[in-house]
């Protein structure tokens, strides 16, 4: 027997609902739980074939536990390792070099200095920054952002460098992201599962939380399928087999916003029972193919096309 499960939190509609799912479809040798974790003894598999993690960005036990998952076997979705290694910046410098579009975008080091650190720990970093190239590079109106983390916490839309300076006073130990403001026409979030299954979503992210999917963008044909490359090539690109991407469509042109999601909302109250019931199937779906894929004892993680290459020292393009 194969056991898949969902490791989540407080989250309930989008685990439930994909476990009785893949119960549903009654297929021999294959059953789906939440994850039960009773003890963690090192090198040890604990007879998960695949795992969706949903939580474990906010849990450092969760993603230690799930590295071990892997390197005993288990096919954990998403790769707990490269997770564990990217952050937003690295994603965006990334897409400047495989042709997606983004904000233009520089990293600003943290205004207070990490614990056990000293101005002494800083003696490579010139001070005070080169702010006039740094402001005219990204533009104003611009977003100061965390760069590692998300659900909209410590996001700040600023409109001069007085303004920068006066919000980045705020930001503590945070390492933060200038990125130019995208003055979009449409804006889309969609949903990619498996590197090869694309759902795009009409979105509004300057609605209220709850009615942001309560969007009437109508894209084209040719724009749907513009759409779905670049989430593709994002996806295949860092590896993530479980993510959602948004693109802001600005004089025709899609810019990757925030495509690092790799526990997204999937909430039935916030994305609608009709996208609820498409990433509920297709993630069911692709849970079941990669458990009847699964090699016991064997490496059954995805891994980005970034660290293929990277392993086979061959350049990005």
């Amino acid at each position: 027997m194969k056991k898949i499960g969902v490791l989540h939190g407080k989250e309930r509609s989008f685990p439930m609902a994909f476990v009785e799912r893949i119960n549903s479809k009654n297929i021999s040798g294959i059953v789906a739980e939440p994850v039960r974790i009773d003890k963690a003894i090192q090198g040890e598999p604990t007879g998960y074939a695949v795992i969706i993690d949903r939580i474990s960005q906010d849990v450092p036990f969760y993603r230690t536990w799930l590295k071990n998952e892997a390197l005993t076997g288990t096919a954990v979705i998403n790769n707990p390792f490269w997770w564990s290694a990217d952050d937003k910046y690295f994603n965006n410098c990334l897409m400047t070099k495989v042709g997606v579009p983004i904000p233009k975008t520089a990293i600003i080091p943290s205004r207070d200095h990490p614990d056990d650190t000293t101005e002494e720990s800083f003696s490579n970093l010139a001070y005070p920054m080169d702010w006039e190239t740094i402001f005219k590079y990204v533009g104003f109106p611009a977003y100061m952002k965390p760069f590692a983390g998300g659900g909209w916490k410590h996001v700040y839309k600023l409109d001069s460098k007085e303004d920068f300076f006066d919000k980045h006073s705020e930001t503590g130990q945070l390492v933060m992201l200038l990125q130019e403001e995208i003055v979009f026409t449409e804006y889309y979030r969609c949903y990619c599962i498996g590197r090869k299954h694309v759902r795009i979503m009409p979105y509004e992210p300057r609605n209220p939380h709850h009615l942001r999917y309560v969007a009437s963008f109508t894209p084209s044909p040719e724009r749907l399928k513009q759409m779905e490359e670049i989430v593709l090539r994002i996806c295949n690109y860092l590896g993530y087999d479980f993510n959602t991407v948004e693109l802001a469509i600005r004089d025709g042109v899609p810019y990757a916003i925030d495509f690092c999601n790799p526990a997204p909302d999937a909430e039935r109250s916030s994305v609608g029972e009709e996208n609820f019931a498409w990433v509920v199937e297709t993630a069911a779906n692709y849970a079941i193919e990669r458990a009847m894929e699964q090699k016991a004892g064997q490496d059954n993680l995805t891994w980005g096309e970034y660290v293929k290459k990277g392993a086979n020292k061959s350049s990005l393009v």
